[in-house]
């Protein structure tokens, strides 16, 4: 998968997902945005690997619910490069609440995280959309979660936003095509930074191997797995749009039923 002279823009990739899809399409020559909202030193990590593998970036603070700053943020790339022709939508939130404490979350934790997890997706859209149009052709993809499609996660409220971004998906690649492609990524359990912090280590570790041990595949996913379908949808499959794929080791499936004779 060739990016040379491609350009794209990758939301939250300081850290995780978003740093491994912003060094992947660096290696396959693309020019890449990195953005982050407070993490910048390890922003400038992500930004020095792209630019060890040989590629140009732009490091832009913004936070994606702000209207304002998505279309900074697409400018920005237009004024350097003149083009955009990916936008991964990674950047996401959520607050860690037991699905049953109904008093765990207020509306104003419902409007934060539907502000990142879809309004913002939505205004990255738009502000890329006039330049994809206009080039003929563009990829749009969002990092969403299998919380998303099972009801399950961090929070009800992170489940729904995903959930929500799914749908909007389908609807976006409807009123975008045929120029611009968008699809959706829904990884499951992934060894990250912040679903480490978020849970607390013993329950992450709990998890992990939970995973593991239940899942078909026997997998815990890492960035590096969740990030190759992205560049899949991205810089492949020129016949698919509006489509969920689910990048969880086989969660979805439940454990594997074992039979004797």
């Amino acid at each position: 998968m060739d990016a040379k002279g491609k350009v794209a823009i990758v939301t939250g990739s300081a850290t995780g997902v978003g740093a491994e899809v912003a060094r992947q399409l660096a290696e396959r020559g693309c020019k890449v945005v990195i953005n982050y909202t407070r993490s910048e030193a390890e922003a400038r990590d992500t930004q020095q690997a792209c630019e060890a593998a040989g590629a140009e970036t732009l490091l832009v603070q913004a936070d994606v619910s702000n209207d304002d700053d998505c279309r900074r943020m697409a400018r920005a790339a237009l004024d350097e490069w003149g083009r955009i022709d990916i936008l991964v939508n990674n950047a996401g939130t959520s607050k860690f609440v037991a699905h049953d404490d109904l008093e765990g979350l207020t509306a104003e934790d419902f409007q934060r995280i539907y502000a990142v997890n879809v309004i913002g997706p939505y205004q990255m859209i738009r502000a890329v959309a006039p330049a994809m149009k206009a080039q003929g052709e563009g990829a749009v993809v969002n990092v969403s979660s299998l919380a998303g499609v099972r009801g399950v996660g961090s929070s009800v409220a992170y489940a729904a936003s995903k959930g929500a971004l799914n749908n909007m998906t389908m609807a976006l690649a409807r009123a975008l095509g045929p120029e611009i492609r968008v699809n959706t990524v829904c990884p499951g359990f992934i060894q990250t930074r912040w679903l480490r912090q978020g849970l607390g280590e013993e329950r992450f570790e709990s998890l992990k191997q939970g995973v593991i041990k239940s899942t078909p595949l026997h997998a815990a996913s890492t960035p590096v797995e969740v990030a190759e379908p992205i560049l899949y949808f991205a810089l492949s499959a020129r016949h698919t749009t509006g489509e969920t794929l689910l990048v969880d080791a086989g969660t979805h499936l439940g454990a594997a039923m074992r039979v004797s004779r």
